[in-house]
């Protein structure tokens, strides 16, 4: 991910010290941005910036089981970074100032940009089937635009990295997908996406174990049969059945 090691990154955003810096506008349950300070790789000191929802302050929902929304966003990162396609940004489980947590590294963003502003885009067409299948793995909910960022980038350069956000509802044991991305559906998964898929298979085992505190067996069990799913369709999901959009879409 990036110049910085991402196991240095969760390093960090694991047992550096975390100071509150305001509360997250606009989010359904609390949501903090945060400065965590402490080692990064050669760097004795570092602070980074990131994103820390705390389980006491989650929304009850009455399909998703309380206090496990944290554990979600944690087992999404889990996912993307096992099938190294690195589209979630580095996620640990911690406690904080307002008790146990979801932290994750915060990317700086330009909120006025998000899926709807780049749907179609040949540049962005590879990441978002990434997006797509991942999505579909996982089981999410609710894949507004607005949980697509387009990183910032250096220089004022132009950014071609997409980040996925917001996953504290997935992995439900039932059929909940709610996308606003619908571009490739039907549509054949490239070969070597679909390879990718076939080497996360190869290495569930380990997987497995990295995800067992974090979901439930028939959770787990759902996740398996969808990634069997995928790789034996070998096409984009179809949307449906039920509704298929989240609400509102951005």
């Amino acid at each position: 991910m990036g110049e910085i090691d991402t196991r240095n990154i969760l390093s960090l955003l694991q047992t550096g010290v975390m100071e509150m810096a305001g509360l997250l506008p606009w989010s359904s349950n609390y949501s903090f941005l945060a400065r965590v300070r402490g080692p990064l790789g050669d760097e004795p000191e570092h602070e980074m910036t990131a994103v820390y929802k705390p389980r006491q302050g989650e929304r009850p929902l009455w399909d998703f089981a309380a206090g496990t929304l944290c554990q979600r966003e944690v087992a999404a990162f889990v996912i993307s970074d096992a099938l190294g396609w690195d589209i979630v940004p580095p996620t640990v489980l911690r406690q904080g100032p307002h008790g146990v947590g979801s932290v994750q590294q915060f990317i700086k963003h330009d909120p006025e940009c998000h899926y709807f502003t780049i749907e179609g885009s040949v540049d962005f067409r590879r990441a978002l089937q990434q997006f797509v299948l991942f999505d579909t793995l996982i089981n999410n909910a609710d894949r507004k635009g607005g949980h697509v960022l387009l990183q910032e980038a250096d220089n004022n350069a132009a950014s071609d990295r997409l980040w996925a956000i917001d996953h504290g509802i997935c992995f439900h044991a039932e059929y909940k997908l709610r996308s606003v991305i619908w571009e490739f559906a039907g549509m054949p998964i490239p070969d070597d996406l679909l390879a990718d898929l076939v080497q996360f298979k190869s290495n569930l085992g380990q997987i497995r174990l990295a995800l067992r505190p974090l979901l439930t067996g028939p959770e787990l069990l759902a996740l398996e049969r969808r990634l069997d799913r995928i790789i034996e369709k070998a096409t984009f999901i179809q949307p449906g059945p039920g509704r298929h959009y989240p609400w509102p879409p951005v």
